[in-house]
């Protein structure tokens, strides 16, 4: 049994109950952090954000939230860029790496061990004009989804943009998994969902840009 069938079955045992939903998406998560580099980890920047802060026309350095940030190759590429960087990752050795690549490359983007549809508890305060999301919110379970996209809109600025890359519910045999864009803007009221572009992944990926009104 490979890593990928691994999760899964952690991830269908667990969403019978919201609670074991939570737990399952946890332990997948760990499992692939244990095991070296997560898939979704490359270590290099995502160009669509790179777009963003360096493109045509890139957003001035502002205050930026990181959804899941992993192992922070996007919370210190934002804060080497002059931005105010808040990270949040579920997974503690994560966070840990995290902190020492932004120590390794002399930036101080707050890095933070915790829930990010929970983000009262972990003080994250203040208004963020740019959110970005690398495959976080698709594997929320459902019934967290929309504490997270409460926690977002509280903390958003006038305007503020969120990028956020996300696999389609196709990709996905867990029955809780993947975003569409109905869904999105569903949930994420007093948004406009701006663009949704296509990945080049084999199975059904998307960049979603929403705009806070």
């Amino acid at each position: 049994m490979n890593l990928a069938q691994m999760a899964w079955r952690l991830t269908s045992r667990g969403r019978s109950s919201e609670r074991g939903a939570e737990l399952a998406v946890k332990r997948m998560l760990q499992l692939y952090y244990l095991s070296g580099r997560p898939p979704w980890d490359s270590g290099i920047p995502a160009p669509e954000l790179v777009e963003t802060v360096e493109g045509a026309q890139a957003l001035p350095p502002g205050r930026a939230l990181e959804l899941g940030c992993g192992t922070g190759t996007n919370a210190v590429y934002l804060a080497r860029n002059g931005w105010d960087v808040v990270g949040v990752d579920l997974i503690g050795r994560a966070i840990r790496q995290a902190r020492d690549k932004a120590e390794a490359a002399g930036v101080r983007p707050q890095l933070l061990h915790g829930d990010v549809t929970r983000l009262d508890e972990l003080a994250v305060t203040g208004r963020f004009s740019l959110f970005f999301d690398l495959s976080c919110y698709c594997g929320i379970p459902g019934h967290r989804r929309d504490a997270y996209a409460d926690g977002v809109t509280r903390r958003a600025a006038p305007g503020a943009r969120l990028l956020m890359f996300g696999y389609g519910p196709e990709s996905f045999a867990d029955g809780i998994s993947g975003v569409t864009a109905d869904e999105l803007r569903a949930r994420f009221s007093g948004w406009d969902l701006t663009d949704v572009t296509p990945g080049t992944n084999s199975v059904p990926t998307f960049w979603f840009t929403l705009h806070r009104r």
